[in-house]
């Protein structure tokens, strides 16, 4: 398997534990060191990103569809539209996710949504 195709799987693995609100399982395709940005928000190794997605995954009751995925080495960009539950009303945006893979985890990753990562 090349690494390209290694990274194109890490973030399929990646949106489908997610999209499975599988915390656990989303936590095992991250390095122990990685960063996560997203809106004003980053956030910094493991025992916080399980925090940072239990809470949007109890609270925003996300779900994401991947557009585009394109890989490079160790790098990939991904379009997606994400779903979400916000004030009791259900949203959808587009967003765009950039990913760092490392050993065929994401090590860092920046994310993008129409306009600001930030729900408003």
């Amino acid at each position: 398997m090349t690494r390209t195709t290694d990274a194109a799987a890490a973030v399929r693995e990646h949106v489908r534990a997610f999209n499975a609100r599988d915390v656990d399982g989303l936590l095992t395709g991250f390095t122990e060191d990685a960063v996560w940005i997203t809106g004003s928000t980053t956030v910094r190794g493991r025992a916080a990103l399980r925090e940072f997605f239990g809470e949007a995954m109890r609270g925003l009751l996300p779900t994401l569809e991947v557009r585009d995925l394109i890989v490079e080495g160790t790098r990939a960009a991904c379009q997606m539209t994400e779903t979400l539950t916000y004030g009791g009303e259900t949203r959808s945006y587009p967003i765009a996710a950039f990913y760092v893979l490392r050993d065929g985890l994401v090590a860092a990753a920046k994310v993008y949504r129409e306009g600001s990562a930030d729900v408003v």
